[in-house]
């Protein structure tokens, strides 16, 4: 309203305006707050454990003087906490290192609750346990070119002295004595115990044997010389070696590339070849076939061929009485019926006895299956044969041999039927049934047809 007031000027009420302090209760006279001072901002790329280490007049928590563990704590608790238990009392006593033997006595400050305990160090007193020899044994067994008793004996002092610290004992060895390597008294050393372990017999870790081959040694260690003592010069002249040698072994893997990338497309082009070759051949064989059909004969006429099982392990019998894969399926299923006619099981146990038996059973009934089959396709032949000739010469009749003619089928039905009328129930594999029984109906047809005639 005041500043409508003001726009229009017009004179002011003298009654008190309403205002953001009247409402609330403000005083105008209240004392201001003072604005804290501006806390200077961390840089980037500082971190922030190194800027609070900055000193500053207006940061409280100043860095400790003593260096502090805030392990788990992080940078929370920076200063340093001293702790309020009494300290306990150290006292300045003497003591003896079980690692010496003449009795020397030492003193330094230890806790007074500590006192009259064994010395802390003496666990770090390890000695090397050593096999020892007698006279007799170093007569019978010892013995060694080039090596004396005293040179033995000095060898075994100084080994247990220094702990088998073999660049120590080679430095300690006697100059007045054979000058000797390292190899040289390490060689002597193995061969010693070696040959007290065999006579002592010892068993466990410490009867094991160590084989130690010091000519190797010498050999290995003058190949180290030889690298040492190397010149920059022949050093780079090795390196240039070694980049041709992976130069030559890249271009040798990228020709073997090539050339098997080369026979496989000579192999692909042979075996396309192949296929339309194969292809033209099937495809020949097959009119051939289709044009002239030939019965077959005796000879194609055989028993199943069992595969002999050779495999190395455990394999089970019921596996030699499995039918192999080149018998037709004609032919699995006339084995069927012609078994389930002798009231004989398609799948018996596989006893040794029964397992020959049955494949020799199974063998012979595919021959007769296949000796039935040629037989009905002679006969059928023969059938055609007659009709043919007939139809030529009308006035004379041909008589076919009973013994080359077989039962067509025309008997009562309550017959039993034999094994070979089983067989020739199953479809033969190159004639089909219905043209043999179609053959064998016209014949009996034009047989009656004569006879009324």
């Amino acid at each position: 309203m005041a500043d409508v007031r003001d726009i229009l000027e017009l004179e002011r009420s003298p009654t008190p305006e309403v205002s953001k302090e009247v409402i609330l209760g403000l005083r105008k006279d209240a004392p201001k707050r003072k604005k804290e001072k501006e806390v200077m901002r961390r840089p980037e790329g500082m971190h922030r454990e190194l800027y609070a280490l900055l000193y500053s007049d207006s940061n409280k928590d100043l860095p400790p003087l003593l260096p502090t563990d805030s392990a788990g704590q992080g940078y929370k608790s920076v200063k340093a906490k001293l702790g309020m238990k009494r300290v306990r009392p150290w006292k300045w006593m003497p003591f003896t290192n079980p690692a010496r033997k003449d009795g020397a006595v030492f003193y330094h400050w230890r806790r007074t609750c500590d006192e009259g305990k064994e010395y802390p160090f003496a666990m770090f007193n390890k000695k090397v346990e050593l096999l020892s020899y007698s006279d007799a044994e170093y007569s019978e067994h010892l013995l060694c070119e080039g090596w004396t008793r005293a040179e033995t004996d000095i060898l075994f002092e100084l080994c247990h002295r220094f702990d088998l610290r073999w660049p120590v004992i080679h430095d300690r060895w006697p100059p007045h004595l054979t000058a000797r390597s390292i190899e040289d008294l390490k060689e002597r050393y193995y061969n010693v115990t070696n040959c007290l372990k065999k006579v002592n017999n010892l068993t466990g870790p410490e009867g094991k044997i160590v084989n130690y081959d010091g000519d190797h040694e010498r050999r290995r260690k003058q190949q180290l010389l030889k690298l040492w003592d190397r010149t920059p010069k022949q050093i780079e002249e090795e390196q240039q070696l070694i980049n041709e040698l992976r130069k030559i072994e890249a271009r040798k893997k990228e020709r073997e590339k090539k050339t098997q990338d080369l026979q496989k497309l000579i192999s692909a082009d042979t075996d396309s070849r192949k296929m339309t070759k194969t292809t033209k051949k099937k495809i020949q064989q097959t009119k051939v076939a289709k044009l002239d059909t030939a019965p077959p004969s005796l000879e194609s006429c055989t028993g199943i061929k069992f595969p002999d099982i050779k495999s190395s392990g455990v394999s089970l019998r019921s596996q030699r009485m499995k039918l192999p894969a080149s018998v037709g399926q004609k032919k699995v299923k006339a084995i069927e019926q012609l078994l389930t006619e002798l009231n004989l099981e398609n799948s018996p146990m596989a006893v040794e006895e029964v397992c020959q038996l049955f494949n020799d059973l199974r063998s012979d009934l595919v021959l007769m299956y296949g000796l039935r089959t040629i037989l009905l396709n002679y006969v059928f032949e023969l059938q055609t044969l007659k009709h043919q000739c007939e139809s030529v010469m009308p006035d004379k009749v041909l008589e076919i041999p009973e013994a080359l003619t077989i039962n067509t089928g025309e008997e009562s039905p309550s017959r039993p039927r034999a094994i070979s009328e089983m067989i020739d129930a199953v479809a033969t594999p190159n004639t089909p049934n219905r043209k043999r029984k179609a053959a064998l109906e016209q014949s009996n047809v034009l047989k009656k047809i004569k006879a009324r005639t």
